[in-house]
């Protein structure tokens, strides 16, 4: 990686801080070294959160950060740029918080003029931010407090008097500090896992609402416009099933083959998925598609169902289901009622709630009344079954604002679980406290791996995904540039699935840096390329793969701060038991198999026994002169 000659392109050289205990603000404008080194989001979180924030912060507590992070891609209209990242100390795991959302309001962030914004202190009383062209006012919030997303995003345009301003922004979960509520943006994209809308909530913080006109300096257009024009040319054809259907289409495929997860993973088959399936909600409630600041696919789901008769009518303005969602509101719980699913979804963008911890916390209740370790007087009378989704949507309710049992469910299903006691600990689908998203390890094995080491609990954003690399072209063909590798079968768990991981995993948290849609297939050299014309910095494969690689590691050192170890990786027992019956019978890997792969994957990254980064790997990466300017 050559030193550039000229100041970089993609960022302006300016992180803002607000501190929202005194009102003041400033900017820190860092050397280019942070900058060519972490390019932005998780990596750039996961320094400030080690240089910026003492060990041991209490996440709901003042001295916690809240980072937003674009990459030095937001902004640069390359397709598939329209994401950037949050981060904190997560309140539902104490480990590292680092969620990523797509929409508009990163690329509209970084037009103001700033690289980041770093949220410090609690206001009195609630506020929220306005940030425009470098400028930046901290406004009275009261009015705002308590109401739900959209008529919270119509007040402050209303406020401000321009329908353009993007917002970040919390309902009545963040308010009441669900331990797994959401960042809202768009009012309909959530920046969901980890708990960041409670963090905010506890800030005091409403909203941030952000607009600008400046113009990022792109190193050589000319050069990232080729690597544009090549997914232009293609993304017909390699993201057909974006373009078809979007994620819910997995629904239907997943279903047929006993992947699609059912009743808190304890069913090999849910026989009524094509009921919650993306073809039915073409069908039926599908009225649009939506899409993200520089994206052509438009795989994002608008939903409308109107019905006089019917309580469960569903308002546009919050987007649609996702796969996610439509797995975890729908087969976890049991529940085969696309509208009902649908109208949780709603709720859950309207309150600010993460749909996976919301729906796997449902699920685990219902596991816990079924089998005795919850009663009529322990839970006030909520008393949920496996395909109630009446009930379903009350929990959403309930959970948003605290009321009832709710106020124990919002504390996410692995505190309930100690709480409640009697063996439900091992019914809790949680990684380091976070719930299960819908993939099934016992299928994917590498993911279910990934769900074990990731730095934020069980994520499968930031990990490969097995089925991925099961037919030729594609994501196999770009891994094929770097090692040996046939096509995958997802239950093989081998050194070349471990090698795969490896080099897929650094690339998903260089994805997570810089920041790029992970639907993508954009090869490692388009990547690097992209990198190289938009900053003016050359860089190779391997140094592009090694910014992916200090993300990873800088989150490491952060939990492992935090009192994480190697202890802490790994799978709930339910998933890593093989079914008796149904497609995926007797598939899991051993005991044995997986404390291999957590060892080879410690390896590969240069991790002593315990999971810590050694001295020699934090050389290698370049990350000993950032560590010692913080002291760590």
């Amino acid at each position: 990686m050559e030193s550039e000659q000229a100041p970089l392109g993609g960022v302006y050289g300016k992180i803002l801080h607000v501190d929202l205990t005194d009102g003041s603000t400033t900017i820190e404008q860092p050397g280019s070294e942070l900058y060519q080194k972490l390019v932005g989001g998780r990596g750039l979180i996961s320094y400030l959160l080690l240089r910026d924030m003492p060990a041991g912060t209490d996440p709901l507590g003042p001295d916690n950060l809240l980072i937003f992070a674009p990459g030095v891609l937001q902004g640069s209209n390359l397709p598939g740029t329209g994401r950037h990242a949050l981060g904190a100390r997560s309140p539902l795991t104490g480990a590292l918080g680092s969620s990523e959302v797509g929409g508009w309001w990163g690329h509209e962030f970084k037009r103001s003029g700033f690289d980041a914004l770093v949220v410090h202190g609690r206001s009195e009383k609630p506020v929220y931010l306005w940030i425009h062209d470098g400028e930046v006012e901290i406004r009275a919030a009261d009015h705002l407090w308590g109401k739900e997303t959209a008529p919270t995003q119509e007040s402050i345009r209303q406020e401000l008097g321009d329908d353009k301003v993007r917002l970040a922004l919390i309902g009545p979960a963040g308010e009441n500090m669900v331990r797994f509520a959401a960042v809202m943006h768009d009012v309909n994209r959530a920046a969901g896992r980890n708990g960041m809308g409670a963090v905010m909530g506890s800030k005091n913080l409403k909203a941030v609402a952000v607009r600008g006109s400046q113009t990022l300096k792109i190193a050589d257009r000319k050069r990232l416009t080729v690597v544009s024009r090549w997914l232009g040319d293609n993304y017909k054809v390699m993201n057909a099933w974006a373009v078809e259907m979007g994620t819910p289409g997995s629904i239907d495929g997943l279903g047929h083959i006993g992947a699609l997860p059912t009743r808190a993973f304890k069913d090999p088959l849910f026989e009524q998925h094509a009921q919650i399936g993306g073809s039915h909600m073409q069908e039926t409630i599908l009225v649009d598609r939506d899409t993200c600041a520089a994206c052509p696919i438009r795989c994002k789901q608008v939903v409308e169902y109107d019905d006089p008769e019917d309580q469960y009518n569903i308002d546009p303005v919050y987007g649609g289901p996702e796969y996610e969602s439509l797995a975890a509101l729908g087969s976890n719980c049991l529940v085969d009622d696309l509208v009902k699913v649908a109208k949780a979804t709603e709720r859950c963008n309207a309150y600010g709630l993460d749909t996976m911890s919301a729906g796997m916390t449902i699920s685990f209740v219902m596991d816990c009344v079924e089998n005795g370790l919850l009663d009529a007087e322990k839970t006030g009378g909520f008393l949920p079954q496996w395909g109630d989704g009446e009930a379903m949507v009350a929990a959403i309710e309930m959970i948003a604002h605290r009321s009832g049992f709710g106020d124990r469910m919002a504390e996410g299903s692995a505190r309930l679980a100690a709480e409640i006691g009697g063996g439900a600990a091992e019914m809790a689908m949680t990684v380091k406290g976070q719930e299960l998203p819908m993939h099934e390890p016992r299928f994917k094995t590498g993911l279910g791996l990934g769900y074990a080491v990731a730095p934020v609990g069980a994520d499968h954003i930031m990990n490969a995904d097995d089925g991925l690399y099961t037919f030729p072209g594609g994501r196999i063909e770009r891994v094929k540039t770097l090692m040996e590798a046939d096509l995958q079968r997802p239950e093989d768990l081998d050194e070349t699935k471990l090698n795969l991981f490896y080099f897929e995993s650094n690339f998903n948290h260089f994805s997570d840096c810089a920041l790029l849609c992970h639907f993508y297939d954009y090869n490692y050299e388009h990547m690097a390329e992209a990198l190289s014309a938009t900053t003016g910095v050359e860089y190779s494969v391997a140094e592009m793969l090694a910014i992916g690689e200090r993300g990873a590691t800088l989150a490491r050192l952060f939990n492992y701060r935090e009192g994480f170890s190697a202890a802490d990786d790994k799978l709930p027992k339910r998933v890593r038991t093989a079914f008796e019956s149904g497609p995926l019978a007797g598939k899991a890997p051993s005991d044995e198999t997986f404390a291999w792969a957590i060892k080879r994957y410690y390896e590969l990254m240069g991790w002593d026994e315990n999971g810590r980064p050694s001295p020699e790997r934090l050389e290698k990466l370049g990350l000993v002169g950032l560590l010692k300017e913080i002291g760590s």
